[in-house]
């Protein structure tokens, strides 16, 4: 089974399938490329394939991604060497990946499940500059990707709230754990 974590930058959705790893260590994470830089804390071939721009650029021209995308400069994108070996193995695969390539994940494999981490634009601005990651142009530029993608949720399997509230947190993975646990 395919289960699609998806949400606008910020909204918590890495934070919830790192949780979900340890109450559901039977899944398995599929590992996404990109070409932007590492993050502090982030490993190669763990939470990203960290690869060029000319590399990505191949793997397009070689046909080795189910779907990718440019965002803000920097490519991202799922590859097949990832997804394919799991097809038809009774093996539980878990996706986080942004609104867009969690629709055209379901495109392609109707039968997986997608979940909409959802969280209000005040909260995501909030979290966004709280996090430090980005710069405040690259926020404004996230916010107007943001609006777009919080009208897409209704595209989703299911749509869980994660509120910057006390709980708000453990509640979501409570709720994504029994989505997924209804599958499995």
């Amino acid at each position: 089974m395919l289960f699609v974590i998806s949400a606008p930058s910020g909204a918590g959705k890495t934070t919830i399938i790192k949780e979900l790893f340890k109450l559901l260590p039977e899944l398995e994470f599929s590992v996404s490329a990109t070409t932007r830089k590492k993050r502090d804390g982030e490993t190669d071939g763990k939470d990203y394939y960290f690869i060029s721009q000319d590399d990505f650029k191949k793997k397009i021209d070689g046909d080795e991604f189910v779907e990718y995308e440019e965002v803000f400069g920097n490519y991202y994108g799922t590859l097949k060497s990832e997804v394919e070996p799991c097809l038809g193995k009774n093996r539980h695969l878990i996706f986080d990946v942004d609104v867009k390539g969690a629709l055209s994940l379901k495109k392609l494999y109707p039968e997986a499940v997608t979940v909409f981490i959802d969280v209000t634009l005040d909260e995501l601005v909030e979290r966004l500059k709280t996090r430090g990651t980005e710069s405040n142009e690259e926020i404004e530029k996230r916010i107007s990707r943001i609006k777009e993608e919080l009208e897409q949720k209704k595209l989703f399997d299911y749509i869980v709230p994660n509120p910057s509230k006390p709980n708000g947190l453990q509640n979501a993975v409570k709720e994504v754990e029994k989505i997924i646990n209804k599958y499995k």
